[in-house]
Order: C-alpha cells, then structure tokens, then sequence
C-alpha cells in the first residue's frame, strides 16, 4: 500500500463515516471504505464478507466492529500467508495487535459492550450512535497510519 497523504487518509476516514451513516454496519464501513488499498477492489464482496462483524459480531456487543474491519483489512493486506506459513501468520497476528492497541490507546477498549457502556447483547438494537460513527473513520485512520511489517 503507498504512502497517503493526510487529505487522503481523512477523506478515507469520512467515507467510511458516510457509509456507516447510509446503513453500512461499523465493520463494513470501514472494509468497504478501505479494501481497494488492500487488493480488493470489489466493494460489494468486501461489504459481504464483513457483514457479520457489526455490533460487535453479529450485535453481540463483542469485538467492535470497526476494530474489526481493520482486522480483516490487516488481512488482505498480508503478503500472503498461507495456512502453513508461520512466519507470514505471526508477522499479520503482530499486525492485528499494532491495530488494537492502538485503537484502545484511542478509546480504551476494543469490546463494543465496554465502549458503548452496554452488556453484551443487552437488547440487539442497531448501532447508529454518534461515537459509533466516530470510531468507524477513527479505526481508518489508525489502519492508514499503523504500519506493517
């Protein structure tokens, strides 16, 4: 992925706020905002895949969805791990953490339960508050500036 510029990446960040507004889940906000940069220029696909992570895994109040899509956008991004290559394996897995501690140092959890102040699975109602919002084009921004190695 080439370098983006700061105009670029927050363009990036309010597409994937856009898309959150227009009904996508956090987690295909930010995929979808972000998978062409990754190999993946079918957004469509993209928006299926990470369709079951909203609401912290299916409104289960888990995982946050945004935090999640940099997860599967981390994902793509690997330089091909296959399931026996170990090394390819940890070097996305050291990925995946640079992402979430990052994104706790931002909010101080990766649990939508905890960032939300809800139980998990308190009700299944859909996410369409403003903090969501905000952590969905955070999470780009993280994703954008987090680097891979």
């Amino acid at each position: 992925m080439a370098a983006l510029t700061q105009e670029q990446i927050e363009q990036r960040a309010q597409q994937a706020k856009e898309y959150f507004k227009q009904g996508y889940n956090c987690a295909q906000a930010v995929a979808v905002a972000c998978c062409d940069l990754c190999g993946m220029d079918d957004k469509e696909t993209a928006a299926r895949i990470s369709a079951g992570f909203g609401g912290g895994i299916g409104r289960m109040r888990l995982t946050c969805g945004a935090a999640s899509g940099m997860f599967m956008l981390a994902g793509l991004q690997a330089e091909g791990p296959q399931p026996l290559d170990a090394e390819g394996k940890q070097r996305t897995y050291a990925r995946v953490r640079r992402l979430a501690d990052a994104y706790k140092a931002e909010f101080g959890s990766i649990t939508c339960a905890e960032l939300l102040g809800l139980k998990p699975a308190e009700d299944g109602t859909p996410c369409r508050h403003i903090p969501c919002a905000e952590m969905v084009a955070q999470a780009v921004r993280i994703f954008l500036t987090t680097r891979a190695e």
